[in-house]
């Protein structure tokens, strides 16, 4: 049985429906992305009585108030935001926010001459139009209370002799008809679950780019204007533009009743942070909010609660929604500081993950960073082993792959095993599945990849760089500071010399046992030379104590010393193709052994 029902209303009840807020429009406040052409287009659809395809409307759960009377949801449109807003900018002049986040009026012109000829009669405003007599520069103006059909007939046909009037006010009536155009609107069930009609808001905006769970959450939020989830929309979207684009601040600059609010003063720091550890999205600045604040890991459970939902009664109600959006604004703020910020970042770094290509996982980053906000307001913690648990958790859930299938599931089952058991006793369960099993075989597994962006490969040069570990035949430049500038990731074995000796194949020359980081110089050194020839002149540079064109190490002690530093087996000296496999599979090992290593010293 259908779970919608559909019927026709015309263009100008939608739009009176909008301005009286009826429905609730989400993404009003959102960039508009359409092009002005597309407008265009739009209005000529109407105008031929071409259709223009569905809207789909959904009305929020009735809610009850705290003297249990009834309130009825407000209807929001969760498809066809983007032609009704250009309906209202079009032809109610209305600003609408372009994808620099400028206030804009879509112009569109009219031509009746053309229209006469029945040739496209629609255009964008331009320079050329706005000064040639024959174009109707704005239709807004025809749809405005300003028109006067008695005064700007005999205008136009004053400026235009050629033109009847009568001819003009007819194909002027027919622009102004656009107003009575019907437009097919689909409602949806009242009776449908909010899971169902996130699941339906996902499906029918995936032609574009991929929704998610909390792009529905900001709509939810957006479309509120009772507990200032409209403003808080706003502060979040400028916050996760700056972290992402520090010029973005001359756009928020211009919002100036944006920076009367105590959102701005908030904000505006995330404009001086250059080249971030990571960047914070809307989704995951939603997801530490709530996941922080609730102890939940589902964003479907946020739009349950933003729409009042009472998970024992299972009835809506207007007290949870005021509770929720207070608590929402509270975590969101938390992020927004950015003493907790900086704080986690230095929490990261110290672990030795002091480049953005280390980060791996985003949901493994945002737990880490739920978890930081936890513990901060755990009595039971010791602020100063807060860093300390943050950061095991964090390499953890890298190494094991913690949120890479079902995340949220996990995630969930995680934040309410903390709020059950208590974070201590939960912390040392999950590290004791960390046996010795896992350190010796499972992870030596892991690195047997040629996948480059390897999480346990990132694992391993986090723990190079907490070591200020010296690059691969270094006299003092540590892996570290490469990562930080346009360094060599090395082939210890050269892929051209593997290739030539038949091992023409990416999977097996591109190992991550066979990648090392070294300077720009020592790589183009190497060149495309087996182990062992490069190795020997190393070598007999330090015998015979003669300058090297690779490095200039006193004693072989000293080259030995390099190699542990990058879990290079020793024998690799002497070593051609024959040995390859051999030696990746020692260096597995040892790569797995300082991990481990690195893992137990946070």
């Amino acid at each position: 049985m259908p779970q919608y029902s559909v019927n026709n209303v015309t263009v100008e009840n939608v739009l009176g429906f909008i301005k009286n807020k009826e429905i609730a429009i989400p993404e009003i406040q959102r960039p508009f992305v359409w092009k002005s052409d597309q407008i265009r287009d739009l209005i000529d659809s109407l105008y031929n009585g071409y259709p223009i395809g569905y809207l789909i409307i959904w009305q929020n759960p009735d809610t009850i108030d705290k003297n249990g009377a009834k309130t009825i949801g407000r209807k929001i449109m969760i498809d066809g935001q983007q032609r009704i807003t250009a309906l209202m900018s079009s032809i109610l002049g209305l600003h609408v926010l372009d994808k620099n986040f400028t206030e804009k009026v879509h112009k569109i012109s009219f031509n009746p001459y053309a229209a006469l000829a029945e040739e496209p009669c629609f255009e964008v405003q331009s320079a050329a139009i706005l000064k040639d007599k024959k174009w109707v520069k704005d239709i807004s103006f025809l749809f405005s209370g300003e028109y006067n059909s008695f005064d700007f007939i005999p205008k136009f046909c004053n400026d235009n002799p050629d033109i009847e009037p009568q001819q003009l006010n007819q194909l002027i009536e027919k622009v102004r008809d656009i107003r009575n155009a019907p437009i097919g609107v689909i409602n949806l069930d009242k009776s449908l679950s909010i899971d169902k009609v996130t699941e339906i808001f996902i499906r029918i905006n995936s032609k574009g780019a991929s929704l998610t769970q909390a792009d529905f959450v900001m709509s939810t939020i957006a479309a509120d204007d009772k507990y200032g989830g409209n403003l808080l929309r706003k502060a979040i979207d400028y916050f996760c533009h700056l972290c992402t684009d520090s010029k973005f601040i001359s756009v928020v600059n211009q919002d100036e009743s944006f920076k009367t609010t105590e959102y701005y003063p908030m904000i505006k720091w995330a404009e001086t942070v250059s080249k971030p550890l990571f960047t914070l999205t809307f989704d995951d600045l939603l997801r530490i909010a709530f996941s922080s604040r609730y102890y939940r890991g589902k964003m479907a459970n946020l739009t349950d609660l933003l729409h009042g939902r009472n998970f024992d009664t299972r009835r809506y109600e207007d007290a949870i929604m005021q509770d929720t959006f207070s608590n929402l604004i509270i975590a969101v703020k938390d992020i927004f500081n950015k003493y907790n910020y900086d704080q986690f970042v230095e929490c990261l770094t110290s672990a030795g993950f002091v480049h953005r290509k280390l980060i791996r996982g985003r949901m493994a980053t945002d737990f880490a960073y739920t978890l930081f906000l936890r513990l901060r307001e755990n009595k039971e913690i010791e602020k100063l082993k807060v860093a300390h648990y943050v950061q095991k958790w964090y390499v953890m859930s890298i190494l094991t792959g913690r949120y890479t299938s079902s995340p949220e599931t996990q995630m969930d089952f995680d934040l309410r095993s903390i709020r059950e058991k208590g974070f201590l006793t939960f912390f040392n369960e999950v590290m004791a599945n960390l046996s010795d099993s896992f350190w010796n075989v499972t992870l030596v597994q892991k690195l047997d990849t040629s996948t480059s962006n390897s999480p346990a490969f990132a694992i391993y040069l986090a723990a190079q760089c907490k070591n200020v570990d010296n690059s691969f035949l270094s006299n003092g430049a540590k892996v570290r500071d490469l990562l930080n500038e346009t360094a060599d990731n090395h082939h210890i074995f050269p892929r051209q010399y593997l290739k030539d000796q038949n091992m023409d194949n990416s999977t097996i020359y591109n190992q991550i046992a066979n990648f090392v980081y070294l300077s720009r110089p020592v790589n183009i050194a190497i060149g495309k030379k087996a182990p062992h020839v490069y190795f020997g002149e190393i070598v007999n540079g330090i015998t015979t104590n003669t300058e090297s064109m690779y490095v200039n190490y006193k004693s072989l002690d000293e080259l030995y010393a390099n190699l542990r530093e990058n879990c290079i087996p020793t024998d690799v000296i002497n070593m051609d193709s024959t040995g390859y496999t051999k030696f990746l599979q020692k260096r597995r090992e040892l790569m797995a052994k300082k991990i481990q290593d690195y893992f137990n010293s946070l």
